[in-house]
């Protein structure tokens, strides 16, 4: 029951991300940032991409993935159509892992200590769902405020 709710909340979740990134009407502006907007859009989806792949892909499915996170930050005018390819090849390798857990894998402790402290595998999956709603949010926002057609 658990990983079934894991699954339908990173589909719903990386399914808006796909959404809110597509509903750009001028793809520069997933770049804008401003003196209080440290962050653009584009970057953060750059960054859930990253923060997903790694901590569910590489660490608990064994992709091989490498993470960049500076490049998460870094990398600007990726086009629209590389995010959004990003987040639906994201949102398969997360569906895919989350799949193949089970309850037993899910209380045990995650398999690398984040944060200087033990924590189990459930306790850091709703923990990057939350950080993965966290950074919808301020897209979201972004796109409302910022996103200025020409």
């Amino acid at each position: 029951m658990v990983i079934s709710a894991l699954l339908e909340l990173f589909k719903r979740d990386l399914n808006i991300l796909h959404v809110e990134i597509n509903l750009y009407s001028n793809e520069s502006n997933l770049w804008i940032t401003s003196a209080d907007i440290k962050n653009s859009p584009g970057n953060l989806s750059l960054h859930l991409c990253g923060n997903l792949q790694h901590f569910i892909g590489a660490v608990l499915g064994n992709t091989g993935y490498i993470r960049d996170r500076e490049a998460e930050f870094s990398k600007k005018n990726v086009s629209k159509a590389e995010l959004l390819t990003s987040i639906d090849n994201t949102k398969e390798v997360v569906m895919n892992v989350l799949e193949s857990l089970s309850v037993d894998e899910l209380e045990k402790d995650y398999p690398i200590e984040v944060f200087k402290k033990k924590m189990t595998t459930i306790y850091f999956l709703i923990h990057l769902h939350s950080h993965l709603n966290y950074h919808l949010g301020q897209i979201n926002y972004h796109r409302r405020l910022l996103d200025k057609a020409e």
